[in-house]
């Protein structure tokens, strides 16, 4: 089941939002916090089920950092902070190009409700529906999927400049992708970011109302040159 996500807001911070932000100090606190908008936001709009996991990944930092969080939201905990490969015509280092167009080989922005596994050319993968119109929507048709890869070395990629790269998936280590993928199969929520002002500027998920935080839009301080 999933776990209730609203918590009251004092001075447009949730407790439950504070707590995520300290279990990830090295991500950018605002990016956790639209996504947990986000995640409010379905669950109360009907978009989704309240989901007790969310993964946050943010397209904004380098292929070479760690850019991918799985928080578990009832137990209040990080479950990984993992590295995640983009898509190839998404950029190199830096992705700067997003697409829902299928044979694109770009990544896609926005929230993702995960679906089922199943064993296909890359491995164990776990199925992922958009649940942004135009933004993420063809994700399935796609076949954008979260799976392991090996071309998602931390090592490698400090050797020759950035990690690997997907036909648009959010691909990551072979070593946690059973662990990554058992952990948020089944409606739990992906969130994808980059500063694209006009996905933040018309999302459905930015606009809760009284739910929605004020001064939270980040400009992209880690976006490539």
């Amino acid at each position: 089941m999933g776990t209730t996500l609203h918590a009251t807001r004092t001075n447009g911070t949730s407790p439950l939002l504070g707590r995520l932000q300290r279990l990830a100090p090295e991500a950018d606190p605002k990016v956790i916090a639209l996504a947990l908008e986000a995640a409010e936001c379905a669950a109360a709009s009907g978009a989704a089920a309240p989901a007790q996991r969310l993964a946050v990944i943010d397209y904004s930092r380098p292929s070479t950092e760690r850019r991918l969080w799985v928080f578990d939201l009832k137990k209040t905990t990080l479950l990984y902070a993992e590295h995640v490969a983009h898509g190839r015509n998404s950029g190199e280092n830096f992705a700067n190009a997003f697409s829902n167009r299928e044979s694109s080989h770009q990544s896609s922005l926005g929230l993702f409700a995960t679906a089922e596994t199943y064993n296909g050319g890359n491995g164990y993968s776990l199925r992922m529906d958009g649940l942004e119109p135009g933004v993420n929507d063809l994700a399935r048709a796609r076949a954008i999927v979260m799976h392991g890869a090996p071309y998602v070395d931390p090592v490698m990629a400090q050797r020759q400049g950035r990690l690997g790269r997907s036909f648009g998936c959010p691909a990551v280590r072979p070593a946690v992708a059973n662990d990554v993928i058992d952990t948020l199969k089944d409606g739990q929520l992906v969130f994808a970011y980059y500063p694209d002002q006009q996905w933040l500027a018309n999302s459905r998920f930015f606009r809760c109302g009284a739910n929605r935080m004020a001064g939270i839009r980040p400009q992209g301080s880690h976006a490539a040159p």
